[in-house]
């Protein structure tokens, strides 16, 4: 187990600060389109600091303005290859609303300015990388890449574009999460291989050109409908997503092709979950937690989580709406409970440190260590959930280990309350009264923010979410338990409308259902069709 290394210095971020680090150059330059806050929570600090830990010299060129390559000129070229991200958000969701009307506010930029980056933010920072030094290799990920990798549906144009390797014009796509993709990429070309000697890597996907060989391939190779095909062809659509989607467990996942025009984009299969070393080891490197000194305006998304700690990643729910399964994977990854409670420690320290921890979770609250008890099936299952229809009785579910972090994290000196701010799965939670009443008891403040996205059991099932009654069974469990402690506490429900499926009936139940039970939600959030999701298929198509 590595302890937490303690507050080094920021990463560079123009040539001054590169120069009076006496580098005469970047190996690898990230360009970003979110602010540089150097906080795990933060694409470009977490995969930088990585680099940096395996020795390389890493740059941040945070946010250019995009209308010439002056910036990337400005910064020099780095020695091995552009990282190139839109951030932490797909750039159009970042900015439009569901109704395309554009958003007020940027929480991932200084003063929340909107506008600091620019539509399609993965296409114009690739170009810009060419346009400054063509010779470079250029190298795209982060969600935007990720969910775009092959022909999506695009709802700010309405139309089916193809995979962002062809607009952005990039020699290299990693999708998924990155750190490992990352360094065997900058191990690799530092040792001389060329960017196209890369491709036998997982979770990359590339392009080749119409006489360029197919490598022989470790797994076998499934063709999708050609990019043009599914443009003008509905059901082909949705195969294609099918596919894609059956096609995501790492350890039987098959590598994908897809014909665009005379060009074949090739999709290796996923990389393998990282272990709990490897996960202890990436958030013990030395991050200042704070935005870089450069920074004049407070970043919002600074206030959110400079005090929340990622105890793990990835969500085996698979719902339809929701990106997160297709981003980090479906494998539950952990961390030791010393890792978090060192982090824990460290953020206890700081001097603005205020006693309250702001979240102890990741992408679900209590997902923490819960995993398929048989990794043999596990190595061969291609369900898309492990909680849909029904929770898979080989899910090992158990709350203990939860539990005990959030005890143990309470414990720390300096520590007065730990918060739990990440999304509570409902269905999972119902079935452990002793998680309840330590939630009830010790991290809820009144009034504990749930997901049950809709009561309509039409549209549930669509969005691959428990039925209204396993919220109804939550709401009786959580007030039960905040009873036995002693306390009134209460449900803020989250919905979500215009999903497909939802028709004027099944909204009209759940405006019954809301005065029925006296809630009053001030979270409620219109479908947004985001690529690549199974909801979005469903949008586009119409099937």
């Amino acid at each position: 187990m590595t302890a937490c290394s303690p507050p080094s210095h920021f990463l560079p971020t123009s040539r001054a600060e590169i120069e009076a680090l006496g580098w005469p150059q970047a190996d690898i330059v990230f360009v970003s389109g979110d602010a540089y806050l150097d906080h795990p929570s933060f694409a470009a600090a977490l995969l930088g600091r990585v680099l940096e830990a395996a020795g390389y010299r890493v740059a941040i060129l945070a946010q250019p303005p995009w209308d010439s390559a002056d910036p990337w000129r400005d910064l020099g070229a780095p020695r091995l290859f552009y990282a190139v991200s839109a951030g932490n958000m797909d750039s159009m969701i970042n900015h439009y609303t569901a109704n395309r009307k554009r958003r007020g506010e940027d929480a991932y930029s200084p003063g929340g300015r909107i506008g600091l980056r620019p539509d399609r933010a993965t296409n114009v920072y690739a170009q810009r990388c060419r346009e400054a030094f063509p010779g470079v290799p250029v190298v795209i990920g982060g969600v935007e890449a990720s969910l775009r990798r092959i022909a999506h549906f695009d709802y700010w144009s309405e139309t089916v574009r193809p995979s962002m390797l062809l607009s952005s014009k990039a020699d290299l796509l990693g999708f998924g999460m990155g750190e490992e993709t990352i360094v065997e990429i900058a191990r690799r070309l530092d040792r001389g291989e060329a960017v196209r000697d890369l491709r036998d890597m997982r979770g990359v996907a590339y392009l080749l050109g119409s006489r360029d060989p197919l490598p022989a391939p470790e797994q076998p190779t499934i063709e999708l409908e050609a990019f043009e095909r599914v443009r003008g062809d509905k059901r082909a659509f949705a195969n294609m997503t099918r596919t894609l989607h059956q096609e995501t467990n790492p350890f039987n996942a098959r590598r994908l092709t897809q014909w665009h025009g005379d060009r074949l984009l090739v999709v290796n299969p996923p990389r393998l979950p990282l272990d709990t070393e490897a996960m202890d080891r990436i958030y013990a490197l030395p991050y200042t937690r704070r935005p870089h000194p450069g920074y004049r305006e407070p970043i919002p998304a600074h206030t959110m989580i400079q005090d929340s700690i990622t105890v793990m990643r990835g969500c085996f729910g698979g719902c339809t709406f929701c990106s997160i399964t297709m981003h980090q994977g479906r494998v539950i990854q952990s961390r030791s409970e010393q890792s978090v409670l060192d982090e824990v420690r460290q953020v206890a320290q700081m001097p603005e440190f205020k006693g309250t921890i702001s979240d102890l979770g990741g992408p679900t609250a209590n997902m923490y260590r819960m995993r398929c008890t048989k990794p043999e099936v596990e190595r061969v299952c291609r369900r898309l959930s492990c909680v849909h229809p029904t929770v898979c009785k080989l899910l090992g579910t158990d709350h203990a280990p939860t539990i005990g972090l959030m005890r143990k994290a309470r414990a720390v000196p300096g520590v007065k309350r730990v918060n739990i701010q990440s999304g509570v799965r409902m269905d999972l939670a119902a079935q452990d009264d002793r998680y309840l009443e330590e939630l009830a008891a010790h991290h809820v403040g009144g009034h504990l923010k749930v997901a049950p996205e809709h009561v309509s059991d039409k549209v549930l099932d669509l969005m691959k979410k428990p039925g209204a009654a396993s919220f109804e069974r939550f709401a009786e469990r959580f007030a039960a338990a905040s009873a036995r402690v002693g306390k009134e506490q209460y449900l803020v429900p989250y919905f979500i409308a215009s999903h497909p499926g939802s028709d004027l009936a099944a909204m009209i139940d759940l405006a019954v259902f809301l005065k029925r039970n006296g809630y009053k939600p001030d979270q409620v959030q219109d479908f947004i069709p985001a690529p690549f999701d199974v909801a979005t298929a469903m949008y586009y198509t119409g099937l």
